[in-house]
């Protein structure tokens, strides 16, 4: 009779087993976990011992569950049995599964491993939702998992793309799930909407615990709406994938929520999170984005910037040096990263070699030619560079329209023109304040490469722009943080030092240097008709050229012999 007993509770459990898993008949035994429903949990998972976590006690008005696990970087797999299958199986680091709840069904379980060779830490959730709300991946027909809510990431240097299924409408247990594509009615999923949520991580943080406490802000949707920013709402016509600009080494959850308008009703998709880098790369892994090269760069363009925020107008020519090498070395550095496959280090140098070469050159045309407004038309585009950049920065640069790239590169080149076209009267004016603003500017450029600030992206969001066709379609959403709030301090404390020191001390003074080919040559002519003048005695420069040369020419040759040494006899 026992044994009787004891194999009708084999059959009952492996019939029962399905959508939510295998259902637990009696008390729980040793090993497995015990969740309820809207709490947190943390556990850790280690490779050769998988644990078994259980749901009990469900409330009849609830028709599916949704169980998610999230850990930072290794891998755990989330499955609906022991044996792990395409479709009844999620593994990642951040992973959900819903199971559909059949007619007096109160218990689930789901089965949690890793295989990663050290322990994982993780924090996993059970949520329950009714009848009348949406199912998250519903309709999915791209992914393994029949009804899969998880959100599918994907990133490079450039930008961070999110994927995941549509939705379906909820119904009652026991009942056969609405069509997904034979009507497109109001009665049917294609009212839903979609709502995408970004949260950023705390800055410079890259811990596990900071991580897995800031998920458990965006896993239900009052925390949801109540903590993230609402970046897009799609509609069951769009897309179901969005971009965002990477941001390498800053790290970000991503959450999508499925709303019924009809019923009032919404679900929350599993969140993902995301640091645009790897934790397990030898070189350029999150611990270590900074390259050496990037801060040797970055560190000495800050130093010259920093002297041309207050000095730079005193000393012309070094100013157009600094212009003359950020004018040809953006403009070399996109052409070298399109059509070349060089590395980044060399591409660094080549760049500077070649901003270099660009400033020389300006400087020289100053010299030889002195057209003034020719120079200016420079340091006024590289102004208007910066505030077009900054323009673009703001939520403006997130409208639709923009994402077409003519549309986008017309309004940003009349930006830039327009800075030296309103200050071409008043040039003084206008060097002074792109003194202070371009060269304050450097120095932020040069605190990211040692320490994470969302303001480098004012310029690297336009050079990514410029350089993946892919990036047109990224929001440019930053963190705006503690450290932020310093750096922009001190960039407008710089800018606005270097501004009034420079205004006060040309007060008085020529508004620029005059011609240099001018004065040399006057200055030649006066040495050629006034012997009166030491310098009128001087050799011209090719006479002492090839003087110097003979004399340490002659450093290298052999004495001669003088002839007969003997003393001639009288």
């Amino acid at each position: 009779m026992g044994l009787l007993r004891l194999l009708l509770i084999v059959v009952l459990a492996s019939v029962t087993r399905g959508a939510c898993g295998a259902e637990i008949v009696g008390n729980s035994s040793e090993g497995l976990l015990e969740f309820s429903v809207g709490k947190f949990r943390y556990l850790e998972l280690k490779k050769p011992f998988p644990e078994e976590a259980i749901l009990r006690h469900i409330s009849s008005n609830v028709t599916f569950v949704i169980f998610q696990i999230h850990s930072q970087y290794q891998n755990t797999t989330i499955s609906f049995s022991e044996t792990l299958l395409p479709n009844a199986s999620e593994t990642g680091t951040d992973k959900g599964l819903v199971s559909i709840l059949r007619p007096e069904q109160s218990m689930c379980t789901w089965h949690l491993e890793t295989l990663d060779p050290e322990p994982v830490q993780n924090v996993a959730i059970p949520l329950s939702y009714s009848e009348s709300d949406p199912i998250p991946g519903g309709c999915n027909l791209e992914f393994d998992v029949d009804i899969d809510p998880n959100i599918y990431l994907e990133y490079n240097f450039f930008e961070t793309t999110i994927k995941f299924a549509p939705a379906n409408l909820g119904y009652a247990r026991g009942a056969d799930p609405p069509s997904c594509d034979v009507k497109m009615g109001p009665d049917s999923r294609w009212r839903l909407q979609y709502d995408v949520y970004q949260y950023f991580l705390p800055e410079n943080d890259l811990t596990e615990e900071v991580l897995l406490r800031h998920l458990q802000r965006m896993a239900e949707v009052p925390q949801v709406q109540a903590n993230a920013v609402k970046v897009v709402t799609l509609t069951a016509d769009d897309k179901t994938s969005v971009s965002f600009s990477s941001l390498r080494g800053q790290g970000v959850i991503y959450n999508v929520i499925v709303r019924d308008p009809f019923l009032n009703t919404s679900t929350a998709y599993v969140p993902t999170h995301t640091y645009a880098c790897s934790f397990e790369a030898e070189e350029g892994n999150c611990s270590s984005l900074g390259r050496v090269s990037t801060k040797v760069f970055f560190t000495l363009f800050a130093l010259l910037g920093l002297f041309i925020c207050f000095f730079g107008h005193r000393f012309w020519k070094t100013e157009l040096f600094f212009i003359g090498f950020i004018f040809m070395g953006f403009f070399f550095y996109i052409l070298i990263t399109r059509l070349t496959p060089m590395k980044y280090d060399v591409r660094l140098i080549v760049t500077a070699i070649a901003g270099s070469i660009g400033g020389i050159f300006l400087v020289a045309a100053w010299w030889r030619f002195g057209v003034l407004t020719l120079c200016m038309l420079c340091v006024g585009l590289v102004l208007g560079f910066l505030v077009a950049s900054v323009a673009f920065f703001t939520p403006l640069g997130n409208l639709k329209i923009f994402r077409v790239d003519a549309v986008f590169w017309v309004t940003f080149s009349c930006i830039a023109i327009f800075i030296p076209v309103v200050f071409m009267g008043c040039l003084r004016i206008l060097n002074i304040l792109s003194c202070g603003f371009i060269g304050s500017y450097s120095v932020v450029l040069a605190v990211d490469s040692y320490l994470y600030t969302s303001l480098s992206y004012i310029t690297l969001n336009i050079l990514r722009r410029a350089l993946h066709v892919d990036f047109r379609r990224a929001f440019v959403n930053v963190p705006f943080q503690t450290n932020d709030f310093i750096v922009l301090a001190v960039w407008g404390m710089l800018a606005v030092s270097g501004i009034t020191l420079q205004i006060r001390r040309e007060r008085g003074r020529p508004f620029f240097p005059p011609h240099p080919y001018k004065l040399w040559k006057r200055e030649r002519e006066r040495r050629v008709t006034n012997i009166l003048d030491p310098s009128y005695h001087i050799p011209p420069l090719r006479e002492r050229l090839f003087s110097r040369l003979a004399q340490i020419e002659g450093l290298f040759q052999k004495e001669q012999p003088a002839g007969e040494r003997t003393p001639l006899l009288l």
